[in-house]
């Protein structure tokens, strides 16, 4: 999928008044990309509210997608105040729910303004891209991550701050930085930059909780998924300009993993906020 792929996966077709459909738009994977689906919810509750923006979006993964079939996005418009609205979603595909999200929105407002600073680190231009870390690296570099950086252009363009986690696999801090942007440029429409950072903010993050355990989703014998995904808004941005996204993970248990990241803005504003618990699961272990 490249970037105008992506767009046209996103300009959802409205079938009912609220009921939105969309095209998966990645024929060949075995399931949806969770970061798609996202988008497309908030896409297809942004079409219900307005002019009003929406501030935070909370989901959840029911079940995964088939990439084969359209998504149906049915949208229930739950309040409409003086200053904030809410809508409840739900992506269906082939009869049955596989997501589910409520959406906050917000007339623009003055208020207090206060964020922590942009973390001091190498700057996007100073770092190697996809072509140049595997050209450095090879074989030292998990398969199925050589296969990623082969594969056809990606509608969005990252740089990883620090990739020695994939050949060192020592235990660290579970902490990462990761440099992203739409890979070509977008429309000026704000809502289009919401959807696409939507999309962009379930690349990776999950996997920062294996950093602490000398793992990557890249790696065989590790089943990981997105069980759910929260999203805040706070101040303008591109998506079609660098961003960074400053990830952690406070804890791991039970087969899942909790994780954090911060988007800021090439001029260190925070634009964004999210979170994931994802499931992390190592074949092998026997279940409880």
């Amino acid at each position: 999928m490249q970037i105008d792929d992506l767009l046209q996966c996103l300009d959802l077709e409205q079938t009912e008044p609220t009921v939105f459909r969309g095209q998966c738009g990645n024929a060949g994977w075995r399931r949806v990309f969770g970061g798609l689906v996202v988008a497309q919810a908030l896409v297809a509750m942004s079409r219900t509210a307005g002019s009003i923006q929406p501030h935070s979006l909370h989901g959840y993964f029911i079940l995964p997608g088939d990439p084969a079939h359209p998504i149906s996005y049915h949208v229930d418009v739950l309040r409409n105040g003086k200053s904030f609205a809410t809508r409840r979603c739900g992506a269906v595909q082939n009869g049955h729910v596989i997501f589910s999200a409520l959406a906050s929105f917000q007339k623009e407002e003055p208020g207090l303004d206060h964020h922590l600073p942009i973390p001091n680190v190498a700057l996007p231009e100073d770092l190697p891209g996809e072509t140049e870390i595997e050209a450095q690296y090879g074989d030292l570099l998990p398969k199925s991550l050589r296969l990623w950086f082969n594969a056809k252009k990606h509608p969005i363009e990252t740089k990883f701050v620090d990739v020695s986690r994939f050949i060192d696999r020592r235990k660290r801090q579970p902490i990462q930085y990761i440099w992203f942007r739409a890979a070509g440029r977008l429309p000026d429409d704000p809502a289009i930059h919401r959807a696409v950072l939507a999309y962009m903010s379930d690349l990776t993050l999950l996997d920062t909780a294996l950093v602490a355990h000398g793992q990557t989703v890249f790696d065989a014998g590790l089943q990981a998924a997105s069980l759910d995904h929260a999203l805040w808004f706070h101040r303008p941005f591109r998506a079609d300009e660098w961003l960074l996204y400053a990830q952690d993970s406070p804890t791991s248990s039970g087969a899942r993993g909790l994780t954090r990241g911060l988007i800021y803005t090439r001029e260190g504003q925070l634009a964004a906020s999210a979170a994931q618990e994802g499931l992390i699961r190592q074949h092998g272990l026997k279940r409880r």
